[in-house]
């Protein structure tokens, strides 16, 4: 059957999006936040509109800056090494490779690697904002005040 026959299932006739593959390689690095992110799969790569998956890389001493985001809850997955989680500014969570952490939206977050080897994480945040401008509020200054 080729790959784009119709198909049996709760799928067909459904206006669908197509299975879409994208490295992570190939998308652009955002470090405004802090560290080096990529949004690998959403809006942009692929035309979904339910949320976004990304990769973020943070080198030892480095962090995101704090942030909340008004309309989606924000799921983070620790591959390699450990970050140090501050929410609404008092909870610390350390969480290391093969752990995961959920920050409920309107929660006031912070990530560091205080470790002395990169942390790599995946990340995914649904669903998303009415407009890109509006998910992502920044709640500190870029040097930190």
């Amino acid at each position: 059957m080729a790959a784009r026959e119709a198909r049996v299932g709760p799928r067909t006739g459904a206006a669908e999006l197509p299975v879409t593959k994208v490295a992570a390689a190939d998308v652009p690095s955002s470090p405004r936040h802090g560290g080096d992110l990529r949004i690998v799969l959403g809006p942009t790569t692929t035309g979904v509109a339910s949320g976004f998956m990304g990769t973020g890389t943070l080198a030892a001493g480095e962090r995101i800056r704090e942030h909340y985001h008004p309309y989606s809850d924000e799921f983070v997955y620790v591959v390699q090494g450990a970050l140090e989680v501050t929410t609404d500014g008092a909870d610390v969570h350390r969480v290391t490779a093969g752990e995961a952490l959920l920050i409920p939206r309107m929660t006031r977050h912070k990530m560091l690697n205080n470790g002395r080897v990169p942390a790599f994480v995946v990340f995914h945040s649904c669903p998303l904002a009415p407009r890109p401008e509006l998910g992502h509020v920044d709640t500190e200054d870029p040097d930190g005040a």
